[in-house]
């Protein structure tokens, strides 16, 4: 029997996209809301509770009310909202961080799925700091760059509309008071003693990230080289499918939109001998949104976990 799956909130730009990645799977049952019942909540908790897995795409609070709904003990959630992603009881949905992910992600009943700027962050910090290279106490800095579907229906119609404003043709720089949502995940599931001081950007065009953090070498154990560096996140990744690593030497330009379409990251180390900077390139609506919660169902479904996904 085909397992039945459930989009709550798939009319938004998250939902759409898992969507598009399953809509034409032949190996599961998607279970469809009728359009004008999408917001009756007797109709969303019959789904909720006749689904195998459901992934919710919804404002945290809603988000929270939908678990809520939930009446049995064999629906599987999928979270995209930032309602858990530091949760008791909750696995974060970052397969390549655990040894045996089906083991972890693959038993998990409840999976929160990660930020998209704390994808970007995490998979270049999370290994240094797990391998005892970065130290905890570290004063980390990180921007990140994304394009403008990262902030919803209301900001890409803003972004869209004829009318735009001339501020929105330029790089913003928002998040001013340090205060970001996805800080306590990054912070958390970095092992990190303190936040980083985040900056995130946003700028005019679609989609696509580019998330970089800034390191002193000689605070670094060891004082490794940025080719060091790179050689380390390239033992820690190796065998991975959705995340390479390569080692930029000529000091080129790192176009953020350079993953833009598909559910892939690849970490991009810059740097010389003293100082190193390490860029995750992605889709903010791929491995930094969609792409990772089809991967995460993939894994808790005992399937490959590239199932469905874009790898160009």
């Amino acid at each position: 029997m085909k397992p039945k799956i459930y989009i709550d909130g798939k009319e938004g730009t998250t939902g759409l996209q898992i969507y598009e990645r399953l809509g034409a799977r032949e190996d599961i049952d998607l279970l469809l809301i009728d359009e004008e019942k999408r917001k009756d909540v007797e109709e969303r908790k019959k789904l909720l509770n006749a689904a195998d897995l459901v992934f919710l795409c919804l404002p945290d609070a809603a988000a929270k009310e939908a678990v809520a709904l939930i009446e049995n003990d064999h629906t599987r959630v999928i979270d995209a909202s930032t309602a858990h992603r530091t949760a008791k009881g909750w696995v974060y949905g970052f397969p390549e961080f655990y040894r045996y992910p089906g083991e972890v992600i693959g038993q998990a009943t409840r999976v929160a799925n990660p930020g998209c700027h704390a994808t970007g962050f995490l998979s270049s910090t999370m290994p240094l700091v797990s391998l005892h290279i970065l130290p905890k106490d570290y004063p980390l800095t990180c921007y990140s760059l994304t394009g403008y579907s990262g902030g919803g229906k209301k900001m890409i119609a803003e972004y869209e509309s004829g009318e735009k404003g001339k501020d929105l043709y330029s790089p913003r720089i928002y998040g001013t008071n340090l205060r970001h949502k996805h800080l306590n995940e990054m912070r958390k599931i970095s092992g990190l003693d303190q936040p980083p001081v985040f900056c995130p950007v946003v700028d005019d065009y679609y989609k696509g990230m580019a998330t970089t953090i800034m390191l002193h070498n000689k605070y670094l154990l060891g004082q490794p080289t940025a080719k060091e560096i790179y050689h380390i996140l390239m033992a820690y990744y190796a065998g991975q499918k959705l995340i390479s690593v390569r080692y930029e030497e000529e000091g080129g330009m790192l176009p953020a939109n350079a993953l833009a379409g598909s559910d892939r990251l690849e970490l991009v180390v810059c740097g010389h001998e003293e100082q190193t900077i390490v860029t995750a390139l992605f889709d903010n609506l791929g491995k930094g949104a969609s792409g990772a919660a089809v991967q995460n169902m993939n894994i808790m479904l005992g399937l490959d976990e590239t199932t469905g996904l874009h790898l160009g």
